[in-house]
């Protein structure tokens, strides 16, 4: 974000960190796909997406089977993410 302070997961929309669940659980999927599995509307799901993309954990890749819909991804600066959430989590329950 241009002239702002970096954005991470923790500061985005509960609607954007269930979609992040959703990529994380399920693997790739369409637009249409994370609609279904969220059962967030499909604007909702677009802007989560978009706040996702804004933080670079989410890339869009063309969907081979419809080349009219995009598949969205998990990357691996979600990988490092979701690492460092993890030792978070087991540094807290340590204490």
């Amino acid at each position: 974000m241009a002239g702002s302070e970096e954005e991470s997961l923790d500061d985005l929309p509960p609607s954007a960190k269930l979609v992040f669940k959703v990529l994380e659980y399920n693997g790739p999927l369409t637009q249409k796909g994370i609609v279904e599995e969220s059962m967030l509307s499909a604007r909702t799901v677009r802007y989560a997406l978009e706040r996702l993309e804004g933080i670079g954990v989410v890339d869009e890749d063309v969907y081979f089977a419809d080349a009219r819909q995009n598949l969205y991804q998990l990357n691996e600066t979600a990988d490092e993410l979701k690492n460092g959430e993890e030792a978070d989590a087991e540094a807290c329950a340590a204490e």
